[in-house]
């Protein structure tokens, strides 16, 4: 059965610099400035699944959990839900008819209309980045209810780096290259909404010394 709430993780990764606390970021070349994160798989525990993340994105390994920093949950507006289980994209509500795209796992999409028990829904790839007015990629089409859910829960780690690493370097994740960089938690880049609000959690519940 196909759970009604989808799990994520954010991983608040810092070191200790001449000036006080770096925390690690990356460039998306479409999307801005990010923190890393991502959606827990079947069977994962958050922690399984930070730290999986933060390898995966950052292409750092040994990079311990510090301290648990707390959740949000958040019920989707009416007209709105986020993949649960990865699904084919069909051009019918039958499972019969043609299926001609997939939607992974924790992605939010929005309800064009029902049928029985199918739902038609859309995704849409928007370039923030180099041309902000266009959507790069749409998929409409129709999934089975049972793959859809309605809220998410997201919880927020911060785990510390103790290794070597340069100023900036890339990784290929999430068929994307990022740019990973180290920024004074006193002077951080503009991050993308809603990241930016994340920052309430290391902030409030971890406050890290900036000198």
């Amino acid at each position: 059965m196909t759970p009604s709430i989808v799990e994520k993780v954010t991983a608040f990764i810092t070191r200790r610099s001449e000036h006080g606390h770096d925390l690690l970021l990356f460039e998306h070349p479409f999307a801005g400035v990010q923190i890393p994160a991502g959606t827990v798989k079947s069977a994962e525990s958050p922690e399984q699944a930070v730290v999986r993340e933060a390898a995966e994105e950052t292409g750092l390994t040994l990079l311990p959990i510090t301290r648990y920093l707390g959740c949000t949950e958040t019920r989707l507006p009416e007209g709105h839900r986020i993949i649960a289980a990865s699904t084919k994209v069909y051009a019918r509500p039958d499972v019969m008819s043609f299926d001609w795209a997939c939607l992974r796992q924790g992605i939010t999409v929005t309800i064009e209309r029902k049928a029985g028990e199918f739902s038609q829904v859309t995704y849409e790839e928007p370039d923030r980045a180099t041309a902000p007015q266009y959507i790069s990629m749409c998929i409409t089409g129709w999934v089975p209810d049972g793959v859809l859910a309605g809220t998410r829960k997201r919880h927020f780690f911060h785990l510390e780096f103790h290794g070597h690493a340069e100023e900036r370097w890339t990784v290929r994740a999430d068929n994307h290259t990022f740019t990973l960089f180290w920024a004074s938690l006193a002077a951080l880049p503009e991050i993308i909404h809603p990241q930016d609000e994340w920052l309430e959690f290391l902030y409030e519940q971890f406050p890290l010394p900036t000198e």
